[in-house]
């Protein structure tokens, strides 16, 4: 009933697992959600650390990293990721404090000055049959030693003892890129939360590796599964809440089938009335 996906991302992967449902509609029937403010404040704080790591080492400076940030402002004016949150100057004001916020949080981590990267913002991808695992790498570090260390930016909380595993399991997902296409399993997968200044940080080991591939393959077979069948069932969560698809979704009396034609002509009429 629908196209079988021939490419995952780690993000995808963890969208098919916390909700069949909302993976339906933004993954397979690829509905475009409204903007939300704290993915747009995640990318443009992304985008500043990205500008901030092509200055050469000595250069990263505080006062750089401002300027960095300032950069990355001024080309968010004019993205649709920015324009289609319909902010006031209040709100902009406010959006782009929060960034400077998280851009001095993450100056108190660690000190740009002494980090060796050798890639941002690498996009890679590998084969596992005939599927395409693709993932794009915030950062990646040559430690003392040569190693590598794969770095993670997070804009959001840490997560708590409960769901860290899970964050960690698809983090593991970074390692098998690599190996796939280096030849080498990182040191470390670093994620830092900018928010509350924490760094976890995981060991991946040849075997967390091909435990990507095993769990990936599992998740295709369901997600085909899904779309020969077209049941997506939904997962109620606490997340419901702030779900865009929530109208359409069959545990809150919603009709999906309807949301291919409807949640566009919704969401084009959220964004016009903001």
């Amino acid at each position: 009933m629908f196209p079988v996906p021939t490419s995952l991302s780690p993000s995808r992967v963890e969208s098919f697992l916390s909700c069949p449902m909302q993976f339906r509609f933004a993954s397979i029937e690829k509905i475009a959600e409204p903007p939300a403010i704290h993915m747009t404040r995640g990318s443009l704080v992304h985008r500043a650390l990205e500008l901030l790591f092509t200055r050469p080492a000595a250069e990263r400076t505080p006062a750089e990293a401002i300027v960095a940030l300032d950069e990355a402002i001024a080309e968010y004016r004019t993205d649709p990721d920015f324009t289609e949150l319909h902010l006031s100057a209040a709100q902009a004001d406010v959006l782009f404090a929060d960034s400077l916020e998280l851009m001095h949080k993450y100056l108190q981590m660690e000190d740009p000055t002494a980090v060796h990267d050798i890639g941002l913002e690498l996009r890679l991808e590998a084969a596992v049959g005939d599927l395409t695992l693709r993932g794009i790498i915030d950062r990646l570090d040559l430690g003392a030693n040569g190693e590598l260390i794969v770095v993670d930016y997070k804009t959001g909380r840490a997560p708590s003892a409960n769901f860290e595993q899970a964050k960690l399991t698809g983090v593991h997902f970074y390692s098998f890129l690599c190996n796939s296409l280096f030849g080498r399993i990182p040191a470390k997968i670093r994620l830092m939360y900018l928010k509350t200044g924490e760094v976890i940080e995981a060991t991946p080991s040849a075997q967390s590796v091909r435990f990507v591939t095993t769990r990936t393959t599992a998740v295709l077979k369901a997600v085909e599964r899904a779309c020969t069948t077209g049941t997506f069932q939904p997962r109620v969560t606490t997340l419901c809440g702030s779900c865009s698809f929530k109208p359409w979704c069959p545990a809150f009396g919603g009709n999906p089938d309807r949301a291919a034609v409807e949640a566009p002509a919704v969401f084009g009429a959220m964004a016009a009335a903001a």
